[in-house]
């Protein structure tokens, strides 16, 4: 049985705070305060807030955050210990706090000899008096205090006794938890669950937590040892944003816990929500996410191998090691011409694209796809391509629209410092012919805007279309500028996402291919969900007109 069976841990988050510290991150106030009420929902125990207090802005925003309706968590102010040759009740930083209203204070105290003579460059014996007496001062006013040991791992390695002291100050002057630090993200997992096992031997009745950086690539599993050696507090970061390369990563941390260790969680029935709140963040953030993060990543239970896809359909655990849904994340099959035919059967029916019976309709599609991807077309990040090929294969696509033709002009004169792009577009819709012209920021932007204002009348809802990215790839560079061009162009409206994809030796019309498919397969979305819409009214209708399902005394 394993050790942690049973056990109940702490989770603590940090993403507001130390993860807004890493690079290219950047929280709007309106975006935090939704995070934050998110975190709240999905239980974690504690949410520390955005900016250090003792400044104007900082303070305001605490205040923000104080006014949510907290359910679950609870919010904790974040701040260092008194300054040096102050008392703590004259300490700007520590009233800043107070001011916070916040349940909870976390301050940061140095518990590195080292790091308190060269840095603080003060006597180890003022460090200490620092930390007793900020912690005091926090907790005659009626907050609980956690206590960050910032460099415990480094302290305890030069001098073990020393950060034990350090510790020991805090608790004695009434710190409810301690977080061990390792502020420079380079210690083993094996030398954090030792400095863990000593603190929790030496103050067993003090909740025990690590606070760990990724600089080695192992602050994920140093969390996990930590808690097997009697941590009962975790902290971390959601996505493993945070200084440097980032701290220890929720993401992959808590569904560890839960379903690998077998460790108790407040927010343990929530992880079916996992994904959502990685994506929420990366939105928040306007950051793509990483699709191959472990558990929440588009990646994650990803399978192209055919012989993969062949045992996960009939084991799902021979390739995946917990049920996606466990996560909230779900199994997604790939298709190339070198996948198979499961990967073709599956992918189809994962899109809703109709296969006749039988194996020949598969076999067709697979011949299709090999012959396209010898001429440079690749499937993997272009479902609504791929959906579409399956339906033209089997002669059951009826296209939305007809192209007759388009012209695309950039004009640059020395009279203007711009560059003028126009685009005009005719097709034909139910044998009505229609001519649109576009402008845009360059010729994919225009032919884009001649597109819409070409179907607008036909189909209105292509106005909720967005490409949310424009990828393109040289595929024989060396032929110079007469290479042959992937380009591939991810959609949404909203509700939906899907990629297609455009091959060309002329990046005109392989953006045109891309695009036109984009808006073939919204069209095509939308038609299939009318047409489930009429089928489950006429099911009610045909209920209702039998008296099935009706309920008698």
């Amino acid at each position: 049985m394993n050790e942690t069976n049973g056990q109940r841990v702490e989770v603590y988050d940090t993403t507001l705070r130390d993860g807004a510290q890493g690079a290219g991150i950047s929280f709007s106030p309106s975006g935090a305060l939704r995070f934050a009420g998110a975190l709240d929902e999905f239980s974690v125990d504690f949410v520390e807030g955005v900016l250090v207090p003792g400044r104007g802005e900082g303070e305001g925003f605490y205040q923000d955050l104080g006014g949510l309706p907290w359910r679950n968590a609870r919010l904790a102010a974040f701040g260092r210990t008194r300054s040096p040759g102050c008392t703590a009740a004259e300490d700007p930083g520590l009233q800043g706090l107070l001011r916070t209203k916040a349940p909870v204070v976390t301050l940061v105290g140095k518990a590195s000899r080292s790091q308190v003579e060269v840095v603080l460059q003060v006597e180890p014996a003022e460090n200490l008096a620092m930390v007793e007496e900020s912690v005091a001062l926090l907790r005659e006013r009626g907050r609980e205090v956690v206590f960050d040991a910032e460099h415990f791992f480094d302290g305890w390695t030069t001098d073990a006794a020393y950060a034990l002291e350090v510790v020991g100050a805090a608790v004695a002057a009434g710190a409810s938890r301690v977080v061990l630090c390792d502020t420079n993200g380079g210690r083993m997992p094996w030398e954090v669950a030792a400095g863990v096992r000593a603190v929790c031997a030496q103050f067993p009745e003090t909740i025990v937590g690590v606070h760990l950086h990724n600089d080695s690539d192992v602050a994920v599993a140093g969390t996990l040892a930590a808690v097997r050696a009697g941590a009962r507090l975790v902290q971390g970061t959601f996505n493993g944003y945070g200084e440097r390369v980032g701290n220890a990563d929720l993401c992959s941390i808590l569904p560890n816990l839960a379903l690998k260790m077998g460790v108790q969680m407040e927010c343990g029935p929530h992880l079916v929500d996992l994904r959502a709140l990685s994506r929420l963040l990366d939105e928040l953030l306007d950051r793509r996410p990483d699709e191959g993060r472990p558990y929440v990543g588009a990646n994650a239970f990803t399978h192209k191998a055919g012989m993969h896809v062949d045992a996960v359909t009939k084991s799902p655990e021979t390739f995946e090691h917990i049920d996606p849904g466990a996560v909230g994340n779900r199994r997604r099959v790939l298709v190339s011409g070198l996948a198979g035919e499961d990967n073709v059967r599956l992918k189809a029916e994962e899109l809703g694209a109709d296969l006749p019976e039988g194996d020949d309709g598969v076999r067709e599609v697979l011949r299709q796809l090999k012959t396209m991807e010898s001429d440079g077309y690749r499937f993997e990040s272009a479902d609504g391509s791929f959906r579409l090929l399956v339906e033209r294969t089997m002669n059951s696509h009826h296209a939305f629209f007809d192209l007759l033709g388009f012209s695309v002009m950039v004009q640059k004169d020395s009279a203007s410092e711009g560059v003028t792009t126009v685009a005009t577009l005719k097709v034909a819709v139910n044998g009505e012919t229609e001519l649109a012209a576009g402008e845009g920021a360059g010729p994919v932007d225009a032919l884009n805007d001649a597109l819409r204002k070409g179907l607008r009348r036909f189909y209105p809802a292509i106005d909720s279309v967005v490409l949310e990215d424009y990828h393109v790839r040289i595929l024989d560079p060396e032929t110079a500028t007469r290479a042959t061009t992937r380009v591939l162009i991810e959609s949404s409206d909203g509700h939906h996402r899907w990629g297609t994809v455009g091959v060309s030796a002329n990046i005109i019309e392989a953006s045109w291919q891309a695009l036109a498919d984009s808006v073939e397969y919204k069209l095509l979305l939308d038609r299939r969900r009318a047409a489930s819409t009429r089928q489950g009214r006429a099911k009610s209708v045909d209920v209702a007109s039998t008296g099935e399902g009706d309920e008698h005394e």
